[in-house]
């Protein structure tokens, strides 16, 4: 059996294959066994640094700080995020996660977080937004499980895990909003999405500075399948780490509504 080579993208500028998991559960190299954690302290020190110029309680970076710690300590026992960093990590998996519930009206709707892992976005989205239904989907047991012990130790009530590939989860289930992040490219999202498009309203998209390219490669797949692009929200991280941009989609779901 082959296992991975390189640790595992957490970059919206790196695209995996669909759902495809890039080793076997049982087998998997653990690539972080022996990294030192960072205290909660300098975890909570670098999320005010990421979140310097944003309107935000201390109480919510104090969550976000927990939660990454739990993250970094989950990455001793499997692979959850190759960026270790804490500035890094607060700016591009905290406060890149937390703008998406800035850019998007989703108040008092249904979010299927596609591929959750450590729990980007779902997680910085859940804490931030009390009021809004989350779902968070990860096709490894060891992972949705992981999900589960930081929602429980978050009081996340507003979080729902579930172990499922996504097409079988949309093919029961209707959502207002699909979120990818770290799945594929746009051509590939809406190929993987092309038999559930009818469950959901819209598809939203979180990309690198790489985002028009993609797009336009991904153009004609996603209008035959009846994606239509809406809008693109594009925001820049602190500290030269880089462009981000939020891609929204009008699914077929979403006719008449």
């Amino acid at each position: 059996m082959t296992l991975p080579a390189d640790p595992p993208a957490d970059d919206p500028e790196e695209p995996q294959a669909p759902e495809a998991e890039q080793a076997v559960e049982e087998e998997e190299e653990l690539l972080y066994a022996d990294q030192p954690i960072p205290s909660l302290d300098e975890l909570r020190a670098a999320m005010d640094w990421a979140f310097e110029v944003e309107d935000v309680t201390p109480e919510l970076l104090d969550r976000f700080a927990l939660h990454a710690r739990m993250v970094l300590d989950g990455n001793r026992r499997m692979n959850l995020t190759a960026i270790l960093d804490p500035r890094e990590l607060a700016a591009k998996q905290y406060l890149d996660s937390w703008r998406t519930t800035q850019f998007l009206p989703i108040f008092g709707r249904t979010v299927l977080d596609l591929g959750s892992g450590a729990g980007f976005p779902a997680m910085p989205m859940a804490i931030a937004e009390p009021e809004t239904k989350f779902v968070a989907l990860d096709l490894l047991p060891s992972r949705a499980d992981f999900l589960d012990e930081c929602a429980g130790e978050l009081e996340l009530t507003n979080l729902e895990v579930v172990c499922s590939k996504g097409e079988d989860f949309l093919v029961k289930r209707r959502v207002d909003i699909v979120v990818a992040r770290n799945l594929s490219s746009v051509r590939e999202n809406v190929r993987l999405l092309r038999k559930v498009r009818q469950s959901m309203h819209d598809l939203v998209m979180l990309k690198g500075k790489s985002w028009s390219r993609e797009l336009r490669a991904g153009e004609r797949e996603a209008e035959r399948l009846g994606f239509r692009f809406d809008t693109v929200w594009e925001h820049e991280l602190p500290g030269d780490m880089g462009q981000r941009a939020i891609l929204i989609y009008r699914a077929p779901g979403g006719a008449g509504r």
